[in-house]
């Protein structure tokens, strides 16, 4: 099959997506597919020849993930073409080429519906979710919303974020509380907040994250994720960061936090994960794969946080981890995504 693996693009999970599209080129290379992996910014800025990307080595820096998110702006001066569209030269026409297109962005212009909406138009079916549900998924207050009434979540206000209200904003809300931009990922952007010099660093942060931001009720508990696949919850994985939470640096630097799949957890809290996973990703109309971020308190009760429909497939993200624990190995994961995502494509999913 020729598959095209979209990565990179202007997010600053840039790095992280970097790192997911080359194992997952590499990983349906090696299963003997025809791959090739492609910047979604960049595009085919200085290459001769898209098919060239076929042959192309994968660069082994995009495997490893810096432990800071890049200077955008400096990606943005790097390109060529200096035009202000977010998808490079030949980006779309190396999309209709490819018998399928494999997601592997992560944050703005690649979870949030808008590249799955473009493909859609160009009719190039692509892997995980449909532009819809993508789109909810990406907006947490939209998502919270969405599916309050059928399993539990922290209370929450959204609010609008500018230099102007950060002290009246700290003066109201009450540590401790989360604090994260309405649209991210990889916990960039994401305070926990104890007392109020902590709030006002957070909301004076996510100023300049674009203002949109959640004041979530901080909900003390263990930190469990459980992925979605092909309608069924794989085994949970619990993340016990070696200091502060899992932030953007601890989740994808080697070691840099103990993670434990299947979480050692009694069976009925496996289920009742299980079950709260399956409900958000049917509530808001996802399809394929998608992963469950919750907090988990001392009786067993999840806390839904938020969902993942891209999650990370580099060396450290979780999903494959799960995938492993339920003997689905990193190759048949990717292969595994491709024909659920065709079949839903198909189906209108």
């Amino acid at each position: 099959m020729k598959i095209l693996v979209l990565a990179g693009g202007l997010s600053p999970e840039r790095n992280v997506s970097l790192s997911s599209g080359a194992m997952v080129c590499e990983a349906l290379r090696n299963r003997g597919h025809q791959a090739a992996m492609m910047d979604l910014f960049y595009g085919l800025d200085g290459a001769l020849n898209g098919n060239n990307l076929y042959v192309a080595p994968i660069p082994e820096s995009y495997k490893r993930v810096a432990r800071e998110a890049p200077d955008l702006e400096a990606v943005r001066a790097r390109r060529g073409n200096q035009d202000p569209s977010a998808v490079g030269q030949g980006v779309f026409e190396m999309c209709k080429d490819a018998d399928i297109v494999y997601l592997a962005l992560h944050g703005a212009c690649g979870e949030d519906g808008r590249i799955q909406a473009a493909l859609d138009l160009l009719g190039v079916p692509y892997t995980g979710s449909g532009c819809l549900g993508s789109a909810v998924a990406m907006d947490k207050d939209m998502t919270k919303r969405l599916v309050a009434g059928k399993v539990k979540t922290p209370r929450w206000e959204t609010v609008t974020v500018t230099e102007e209200n950060v002290e009246e904003l700290a003066g109201r809300i009450k540590p401790p509380v989360v604090v994260k931009p309405i649209a991210s990922g990889s916990s960039i952007g994401v305070y926990i907040a104890k007392n109020k010099a902590e709030l006002l660093t957070a909301l004076a942060e996510n100023a300049k994250l674009g203002g949109r931001t959640v004041i979530e009720e901080y909900i003390q508990g263990r930190e469990i994720q459980v992925a979605v696949l092909d309608g069924r919850a794989l085994p949970s994985i619990e993340i016990i960061p070696k200091t502060g939470f899992y932030d953007y640096a601890n989740k994808y630097q080697p070691g840099a936090a103990h993670e434990v799949c299947p979480a050692r957890i009694p069976d009925n809290w496996e289920k009742a994960l299980g079950e709260a996973a399956l409900t958000v990703f049917e509530t808001i109309g996802l399809s394929v794969y998608a992963r469950a971020d919750f907090i988990v308190t001392p009786d067993g009760t999840p806390y839904f946080l938020e969902i993942n429909t891209l999650p990370g497939m580099t060396p450290t993200s979780l999903v494959p981890q799960e995938a492993a624990a339920a003997g689905i190995d990193y190759g048949k994961l990717c292969d595994t995504i491709i024909q659920k995502s065709l079949e839903a494509r198909k189906e209108g999913r």
